[in-house]
């Protein structure tokens, strides 16, 4: 089968498209035929050697597919040849087939596209884990989104009004935040990191945000967390801005907030239950189309090169997709 392949950690131009083989799947696997594949930030990690969770070479990326099933190991019952699914891979996604873990397989409902599956179950399932389980986001509370257009800005916004939060989006152009207008998004900000602080001040009434959605890291953090609401929560989403930062601890002492980090990766592998409910809500969600996905554009499998550096330039509004088989 075809895939692309990592066989020199590097940027997107080291990728080499080529044959592969996943083998047959062991205890608690499942062999995917891939429909499509998402695109996401840690993408474009991985192939350079900085993420979380590293392969040996050769290695294919790609931590996101919806396809059908092909076969299942040996103990895996919940699912049979011929499933929709959708899979979080951490990698090996971005080929014709993937092996993928049973307990981090979930079906697709049939009024769920292949390409609507990829967009949300990575960016969406990371999202509605940090609002609700590590958030606690209720109704009525006001939820402020750094980098508002990207693949897991855009769900923070959704997700925050399905949960009845008002929705600060805030983005780098004009572009970008009218594009989080037509999410939903309640109001916008165009930030820099000398202004984010007293935006958001006088944008909650000089109050703070009870909730900041963090994916961004860098210069933006520090001050972001100045502006926010006593006993709020700040979520260590990612770092987009490629700097990690350091925030003072004197910051949640006397705020008396809370640094909160949000690793998808980490929660579905230790709390598969609890991470399959969510997903499942998700599915219902996108199944009644209380949440639209939204796609920027879609590329083929061999085109991976063109579509990691589209994000790594920061011009994706949404998700980026694979169109594979």
């Amino acid at each position: 089968m075809k895939a692309v392949l990592v066989k020199e950690l590097g940027g997107p131009e080291k990728l080499v498209f080529g044959d592969h083989e996943v083998g047959y799947p062991g205890p608690g696997r499942v062999i995917i035929e891939v429909k499509c594949a998402g695109i996401n930030f840690p993408d474009t990690l991985i192939i350079r050697g900085k993420y979380q969770f590293q392969p040996d070479l050769p290695f294919v990326p790609g931590g996101e597919v919806a396809g059908v099933i092909k076969e299942v190991g040996p103990d895996v019952t919940e699912f049979k040849p011929g499933d929709r699914v959708v899979s979080g891979t951490t990698w090996g996604a971005f080929a014709e087939e993937v092996q993928g873990f049973a307990f981090n397989t979930h079906h697709l409902p049939d009024e769920v596209s292949f390409q609507d599956g990829a967009t949300v179950l990575m960016t969406h399932g990371t999202v509605i884990h940090a609002l609700k389980d590590r958030a606690n986001l209720n109704e009525g509370e006001t939820l402020a989104v750094l980098g508002a257009s990207g693949g897991v800005g855009t769900a923070a916004i959704q997700l925050g009004k399905v949960m009845g939060a008002k929705v600060i989006a805030c983005a780098s152009t004009h572009e970008k935040l009218e594009f989080c207008k037509m999410l939903g998004a309640d109001v916008l900000h165009k930030y820099t990191p000398d202004n984010i602080k007293a935006a958001l001040k006088d944008l909650t009434g000089g109050k703070g945000a009870d909730v900041i959605f963090d994916a961004v890291g860098g210069d933006y953090s520090e001050q972001a967390f100045r502006a926010i609401a006593p006993m709020g929560r700040f979520l260590v989403v990612g770092f987009a801005s490629g700097h990690v930062p350091k925030i003072p601890l004197n910051l949640p002492l006397l705020k008396s907030a809370s640094l909160t980090g949000v690793f998808w990766g980490n929660f579905f592998r230790h709390y598969p239950e609890e991470n399959k409910r969510n997903i499942q809500e998700l599915m219902k969600l996108v199944a009644s189309r209380k949440i639209k996905p939204v796609v920027d554009e879609v590329f083929t499998l061999s085109e991976t090169r063109q579509a990691l550096e589209k994000i790594e330039k920061r011009e994706v509004m949404g998700k980026i997709i694979l169109q594979v088989n």
